[in-house]
């Protein structure tokens, strides 16, 4: 099979969907890669490492897509890169398609076999090529809120850690998913009060036994949300369900009584986001305030630490990679449960229930 790696045109967005080692493994099972020149110097990867692992380097973006069985990537296409999908053409990356309208409509027009790595899901539940992405993006959030929490950065001029004698800054998670349990972590560890808020107690369990009663554990409900928010100066969205749209859990009303300066990340705002009053923002741009609260909602946080991310991303994406390269979609699909459920377009079908009812379009069975 041919794989094709282009260059990743999203606003500030450096990471590359393959590392050489990567590369190497693919080609020494008998498939060729080609990659776009230059597409791997925002992870500080260059031309030559590529090269040596066995990889083809090609000049444009259109190359990439004229010549490859499989396009594998890190986000979704842009505009730009939509006419360039080809009938048939297996796309392997994240889509977030409950959120993107438009590129749903572009790859089922384009007739594109397209696998979202954000719904590969195991038996147990779990996501495994989100996974490395919501560790990255988890710990992130409770570093881009203590930066905008300062006053320089128009917040509130509050040290989440506190200082003896003052108390430290007040921190709520909701969710505790691997995004939620990250954010929990950096939170903790800086020193911050933290809540965090999740449907199922069992998690909940398992946070209070592990942090020996250092973070309050709350049930989600209404009244939760509402008083945890009211209280907070830092507030990490962190809410996932596979596919879908995440539920709004803050409303604008909400919002409008938080403290002044305080900060709002809301990491969730790849599936829409979970505050009413998220909307997407960049890395060029990251924040907007609403009723005094900063805002931050930037669609691809890892995409700030490429290095970091594209290594952690290439451990979970190579192996599926692979088994598609090696067996075909179709094939590889039928053994392999968690990457069926991971095929969100087929052809001119949309085959995701959930992204289907997010959208308000036809869901299609595979129908092997």
């Amino acid at each position: 099979m041919v794989i094709g790696i282009p260059k990743e045109i999203k606003v500030e967005e450096y990471r590359i969907g393959i590392v050489p080692a990567g590369v190497k493994v693919l080609v020494d099972e008998g498939h060729k890669v080609l990659i776009e020149a230059g597409a791997g110097r925002g992870s500080g990867i260059s031309d030559e490492e590529f090269t040596a692992s066995g990889a083809e380097m090609v000049s444009s973006a259109k190359d990439i897509y004229d010549a490859s069985d499989m396009v594998m990537k890190v986000k979704e296409p842009q505009p730009s890169e939509f006419n360039l999908l080809r009938e048939g053409q297996i796309l392997y990356t994240y889509l977030h398609l409950a959120a993107e309208p438009d590129v749903t409509k572009a790859i089922l027009e384009r007739k594109v076999k397209a696998v979202a790595y954000e719904t590969i899901e195991l038996p147990d539940g779990s996501l495994p090529l989100l996974k490395p992405m919501s560790e990255v993006a988890g710990r992130m959030s409770v570093q881009v809120g203590a930066y905008f929490l300062q006053e320089n950065n128009g917040g509130r001029g509050v040290l989440l850690g506190g200082v003896p004698g003052v108390a430290p800054g007040k921190v709520t998670i909701l969710g505790a998913g691997v995004v939620g349990l990250n954010a929990l972590k950096m939170a903790v560890g800086m020193g911050a009060q933290v809540i965090i808020l999740n449907r199922g107690t069992d998690k909940l369990a398992h946070i209070d036994d592990l942090y020996n009663g250092r973070v309050v554990t709350l049930s989600s409900n209404k009244h939760n949300i509402e008083e945890s928010v009211l209280d907070s100066d830092l507030v990490i969205g962190a809410v996932l369900l596979a596919g879908a749209r995440a539920p709004r859990l803050v409303t604008r009303e909400i919002v409008s009584r938080m403290k002044k300066g305080s900060v709002i990340v809301d990491v969730s705002i790849d599936q829409g986001g979970c505050i009413e009053t998220s909307k997407r923002t960049t890395h060029k741009d990251p924040v907007y305030k609403v009723d005094g609260v900063t805002h931050y909602c930037v669609a691809n946080m890892p995409g700030a630490v490429p290095r970091t991310s594209t290594f952690a991303l290439t451990n979970a994406t190579l192996p599926y990679a692979l088994k598609i390269a090696n067996l075909g979609i179709e094939e590889a699909a039928r053994k392999d449960a968690a990457l069926e459920k991971g095929i969100n377009t087929y052809d001119s079908k949309l085959t995701n229930r959930p992204v289907a009812e997010a959208l308000g379009m036809k869901y299609e069975d595979l129908n092997w």
